[in-house]
């Protein structure tokens, strides 16, 4: 720590790793000391806009360097386990971006080492961090919404196509991580089903469901072949509902007084319902980008040395889920269980 500050490296600056090291640089409370990219592209562009950090082609590099007390990686999923391992090993602090690890093995691997190391290993959940999903746990803890019945969520777009991971290892942490952030557990079972249309045994569409005790479920719709641009999530309670539109700029947000109650009919002896519909409200929600919230704490946590939100136990339960949803895509949607 120098002056009170945290000496970063970041590994990958890509399409969403520029945009990691755009908030990194930007905390006071961080020296940017070097930058790591293989594409020469990716690194002569940061290096221009950051002139005073190292630059390097391999991490290797990077995490000889004593001096680095942290490391951001935003690398290609496939690559996280054996980057992050590495880092860890050298002493570092480590951000790895979602997700965690492409295996439950690799997640168990990469916590045991942050523990070795005594090390903070943070996952990059950057739902998280949303000031609107603050919001929706706060209605979920303090009971507003009475009983959590069930969640459903959509992130679909014509988007970015990828070859070395399916939709549902791209896109499904956010809202796998969401789900398990607001229910507070694991899913007993994982059922999910997919096509593959632009490259074959890669979906491009998936939907899967996530079966809790109690009886509550999540379904999550993920897809980069849709002509719609949705991130929407739905909890149904109880007492209320709520909705959380990461597409609306500025009502992302809405509480819904509306449900169905079940009471006694009192001229057949039966059970009757009423439904219910009152107010819709739309609390203000910061507009704070959630990066930047993410990156502060992981800067926080590392200066620290205290254990993040999103930490390595938190990084293994969504690739736990995603393990789960993988082998019911290989089994046509047969339910699998969480071991």
């Amino acid at each position: 720590m120098a002056n009170g500050k945290l000496t970063l490296a970041m590994i990958g600056v890509g399409n969403w790793g520029k945009n990691v090291l755009r908030n990194m640089a930007s905390l006071p409370k961080v020296e940017l000391k070097a930058i790591c990219d293989p594409s020469p592209e990716n690194l002569k562009r940061a290096a221009a806009q950051y002139p005073a950090a190292a630059t390097a082609s391999d991490p290797d590099a990077i995490l000889a360097d004593k001096s680095i007390e942290a490391v951001a990686i935003a690398t290609p999923a496939i690559t996280h386990h054996a980057v992050a391992k590495k880092a860890l090993q050298a002493g570092k602090h480590v951000f790895v971006e979602k997700p965690m690890t492409m295996s439950s093995e690799e997640g168990r691997d990469l916590q045991a080492a942050a523990e070795k190391a005594g090390k903070v290993l943070m996952v990059g959940h950057l739902l998280e961090y949303h000031p609107a999903v603050d919001k929706l746990k706060s209605l979920v803890d303090t009971g507003e919404l009475g009983a959590i019945r069930y969640l459903y969520s959509q992130r679909v777009n014509l988007g970015v196509v990828r070859k070395d991971e399916n939709a549902w290892w791209s896109l499904a942490p956010h809202d796998i991580s969401i789900a398990l952030y607001l229910i507070g557990k694991e899913p007993k079972t994982v059922s999910a089903r997919g096509a593959a249309f632009l490259n074959p045994k890669i979906e491009d569409v998936v939907f899967a469901n996530l079966a809790f005790e109690g009886g509550v479920t999540a379904q999550i719709h993920v897809s980069w072949l849709d002509p719609h641009k949705i991130r929407k999530f739905t909890i149904v309670g109880a007492r209320k509902m709520v909705t959380f539109d990461d597409g609306d700029s500025t009502e992302k947000v809405r509480i819904y007084d509306k449900g169905a109650d079940v009471g006694l009919n009192y001229e057949t002896y039966g059970e009757s319902i009423t439904l219910r519909s009152g107010d819709i409200v739309i609390p203000r929600i910061d507009s704070v980008e959630p990066l930047k919230i993410e990156c502060g704490h992981f800067v926080e946590s590392a200066l620290a040395n205290r254990t993040p939100r999103s930490d390595a136990k938190d990084g293994l339960r969504v690739v736990r889920v995603l393990e789960a949803g993988q082998r019911s895509l290989e089994k046509n949607g047969a339910p699998v269980e969480l071991g």
